[in-house]
Order: structure tokens, then C-alpha cells, then sequence
């Protein structure tokens, strides 16, 4: 797997079908995951885009020396399109994906062709939404319990006992790291109300972790964007029903690279 030294570490990535320089899609993974969060996505996306799927700083093996975690996400993500050449790419976000995602898409909207938001909604700067997305955790019953307990729904870990070990499998690769606030340093309500890409909200009926209240609030002050619940799944759409999202979203990603 190649990697790029940005902003003083190595970031890790994976790239297939790259000999399509037009049509790319950047997969970024979750704090459950890491680049092979994907494999259930790249397989079938790369047959029509070239597809690059990252170790986010802290994950995978893109080690975190200075320490900085988050806050360097979105400009890891700039300095990674720019030395592969990226003019313009449509970003796939799970979860915390979604930070780096939104932070790209406001700094740079016109880089980004389109943007998909899976069971996340950027943990941007909106404080009412914040108090009533932590609200929402804290009345699970399961609110104390791992984030590998709680980023798949209790159907799939209950019908799919191989399918949940090799979550957190994966999700054990990761090296050790220090918990960030997801908000530090991240876009205001205002930014992403003018935010100007075409988008897409996806979420699980069951997401415990980021309730489909809280993303359809989002996608409410998000102009023209869509809003997607995947019924019968938890936090993690992509891994259980990747069927169905690979439908959703690979629909929604020829509109755009058709529409271009």
C-alpha cells in the first residue's frame, strides 16, 4: 500500500482502477475502521471510478506523531488529493469520515463533485444540535457500552456473528490514540447551511450513534441535498446492507458524474 508524506507524518492509502484520472471517489473510513473498512465498496465502485480509500491520521497504519489527531484531518485530505493530482472527487464518509469530508467540502466545494454523509453529520459547530445528538446516546440503554458494540445494530451482531468478529477485527488494527473532540476546529452551522455540493445523507433506522433525527436535521439546512434511512440497520449501513448501499449510492454518484 503506497503512502504520501503530508503535513509531517505518512498517511496510508490504497488505490485501484487508477488509470481513471477523471472519475475518482475517496472512501474515508470511521473510528471503528480504517481503509479496509471498505472492502465490500471498493470492489464494486472501482469497476466505474478510480477509487483511493485512506488510513485516516491515528488509523490503520498512518500513525499520528505530533499528536494532532483530528484537527488535521481535512487538511490530510487536501495535502493527499494534491499530490495524487486530484482536482475534483466525490467523497464517501462513515461517521467520522464525516469530518474530514465536510471540512473539505466547505473549504473547497468546488473540488468536490459530490458528498456522501453514512451515518454521520460532520460533528460540525451547531451547539442545540450537538446538546440534542448527546441526548439522544445517553438515553440507549447501552450508552457506556464499546463503540464496537454500538456501531452495528443489534440485528446484524445477532444474525451475523462472522460478519461482527471481522468488524472488530478491523477496527483492532488501529494503533492506540487519544479521544478528540470531533468539533474542534470544525465548520459553523452557517458554513454548512451555504455549503454548495450536492449531497447526500444516509443513515440506518437503528443508528444508535447518530439517530436519523439528527442527520435529517442536517440535511434540512443542507440546500438540495438528499436524506436516505435504510431501514432494519444500525450505525453502519455500509458494512451491514452493503448491497443496498452500494445501490443508494451508486446511483446517486452517476447523477453527478453524469450530470458533469
Amino acid at each position: 500500500m503506497p503512502s504520501v508524506s503530508v503535513n509531517g507524518m505518512d498517511l496510508f492509502y490504497d488505490e485501484q482502477n487508477p488509470n481513471d484520472q477523471e472519475d475518482t471517489v475517496v472512501f474515508l473510513h470511521g473510528a471503528g475502521g480504517n481503509h479496509m473498512s471498505w472492502w465490500q465498496q471498493v470492489p464494486t465502485f472501482r469497476e466505474r471510478y478510480r477509487c483511493i480509500s485512506v488510513d485516516q491520521r491515528g488509523f490503520g497504519r498512518s500513525l499520528d506523531p505530533s499528536g494532532e489527531g483530528v484537527t488535521r484531518f481535512t487538511d490530510d485530505l487536501e495535502a493527499l488529493l494534491d499530490e495524487l493530482g486530484i482536482e475534483r472527487a466525490a467523497l464517501v464518509a462513515q461517521s467520522m469520515g464525516g469530518r474530514s469530508a465536510l471540512g473539505f467540502a466547505v473549504r473547497s466545494p468546488e473540488r468536490v463533485r459530490a458528498l456522501v454523509m453514512a451515518d454521520t453529520w460532520g460533528f460540525f459547530n451547531w451547539p442545540e444540535l450537538q446538546a440534542r445528538a448527546a441526548e439522544l446516546r445517553e438515553a440507549q440503554s447501552d450508552a457506556n457500552a464499546p463503540l464496537t458494540d454500538r456501531a452495528l445494530g443489534p440485528d446484524f451482531q445477532a444474525n451475523n456473528p462472522a460478519g461482527t468478529f471481522l468488524y472488530r477485527q478491523i477496527f483492532d488494527l488501529n494503533p492506540p490514540r487519544a479521544q478528540q473532540p470531533l468539533t474542534e476546529g470544525a465548520p459553523s452551522k452557517a458554513d454548512v447551511e451555504g455549503l454548495a455540493v450536492p449531497s447526500m445523507f444516509l443513515v440506518g433506522s437503528e443508528d444508535a450513534l447518530t439517530p436519523p433525527e439528527i442527520l435529517r436535521a442536517v440535511h434540512e439546512i443542507v440546500p438540495g441535498s438528499k436524506f436516505v434511512e435504510v431501514p432494519g440497520c444500525g450505525h453502519s449501513v455500509y458494512f451491514e446492507q452493503p448491497d443496498t448501499f452500494n445501490e443508494i449510492v451508486g446511483g446517486f454518484l452517476a447523477d453527478q458524474f453524469g450530470a458533469a
